[in-house]
């Protein structure tokens, strides 16, 4: 009766209807609970499905209302997490997998007395071990965490950024030298030399013409020509 008098417009019987079905929408929201994220928010989440069960359900049916509430309920939950709780987007079906574990490892853990396995997991969702393990490794990028955040309780403490290593340019220098060492042998061997003194030593091309004896004006032509062929041989 309340159902029927919901749709016909009856703002009073929606809300008794509300009252009556709260609880449920709760314990709904707490089986979906993971770190980090509101259980008040999860109950809101799941009265926004409560209420659409409630606009959707036909008083007509031969079916207890909270048959029909449970899925709805549940389906508004699974959606919250697979398009506004993650940090990281991950494929649908493993946020789908990984909304699942928790709710159905606690289920095993109390039939077991002790963790489910990942193959015992598997089997229960109906899924591969392989898929378990991926949707585990999937829940991480659920909740980010801010580098700065203090490793420890105290506030003065390093942040978490302090524990990871910084850019290493060693990688990219030991690449150019690769590249540069193979690309000198373009050049013959006195043009290497004064490359090496102009570029590595740092002389002027007036030392490195009385280093070598050679005019400064020779010494500029060689620096010239040699960096022209380095060049070509680069873009080839």
């Amino acid at each position: 009766m309340l159902l029927e008098r919901a749709h016909r417009g009856d703002q009073r019987a929606r809300a008794q209807l509300v009252d009556r079905f709260l609880p449920l929408a709760r314990q709904l929201a707490r089986r979906y609970q993971r770190g980090g994220e509101p259980l008040d928010d999860l109950v809101q989440v799941a009265s926004l499905g409560l209420l659409k069960a409630i606009d959707r359900f036909d008083p007509s049916r031969e079916t207890a209302f909270s048959s029909f509430a449970v899925p709805t309920i549940l389906g508004e939950l699974k959606r919250h997490f697979r398009d506004k709780g993650w940090s990281v987007r991950v494929p649908r079906d493993l946020q789908e997998l990984a909304v699942k574990l928790d709710p159905v490892g606690e289920e095993l853990a109390r039939e077991l007395g002790r963790a489910a396995t990942p193959a015992e997991m598997a089997k229960r969702m109906g899924s591969t071990v392989e898929q378990v393990l991926e949707a585990r490794e999937a829940a991480s990028a659920y909740r980010a965490v801010s580098l700065d955040r203090p490793r420890e309780d105290d506030d003065e403490g390093d942040g978490l950024g302090a524990s990871f290593g910084i850019e290493d340019t060693g990688f990219a220098n030991a690449e150019d030298s690769a590249t540069i060492e193979s690309l000198m042998r373009v050049l013959n061997e006195r043009e290497r030399e004064i490359l090496r003194l102009r570029f590595a030593e740092d002389l002027t091309q007036a030392e490195i013409g009385a280093r070598v004896g050679v005019s400064q004006m020779h010494v500029s032509r060689i620096i010239r020509q040699a960096i022209n062929r380095l060049r070509d041989a680069a873009e080839q």
